[in-house]
């Protein structure tokens, strides 16, 4: 594949993850499909990149399950908005860098 064509994924990528806040995930889940399918193939930044959104991906489907099950206890709603504000700065960071065409910093971070 070529540089442009994984650029191009990785933007769309991280547009689907953002208006998976919207769809109820729905766009998220075809935002890890394919950050899955190009990470092997794409250069080192963008490799980087498509590895971030995946993990963003699969740590905010832990995060949400730990919310929807402490909803029971209240906290969960605070936690959903901690997890919305969390998605939307990792979301946004990895935008800003890849707009520089440099890999996101602290890639194997579980927080911002």
């Amino acid at each position: 594949m070529s540089q442009t064509s994984s650029l191009g994924m990785a933007r769309a990528v991280y547009v689907l993850h953002l208006v998976g806040l919207i769809t109820g995930g729905l766009t998220a889940v075809a935002g890890v499909i394919i950050a899955h399918l190009y990470a092997g193939d794409a250069t080192p930044p963008l490799r980087e990149h498509f590895r971030f959104q995946y993990r963003t991906f699969w740590i905010g489907l832990l995060y949400s399950v730990i919310a929807g099950i402490t909803t029971l206890a209240f906290i969960g709603w605070l936690l959903m908005a901690v997890l919305t504000i969390w998605w939307i700065v990792r979301c946004a960071r990895g935008l800003s860098t890849l707009n520089r065409n440099v890999a996101p910093a602290r890639v194997d971070t579980w927080g911002f």
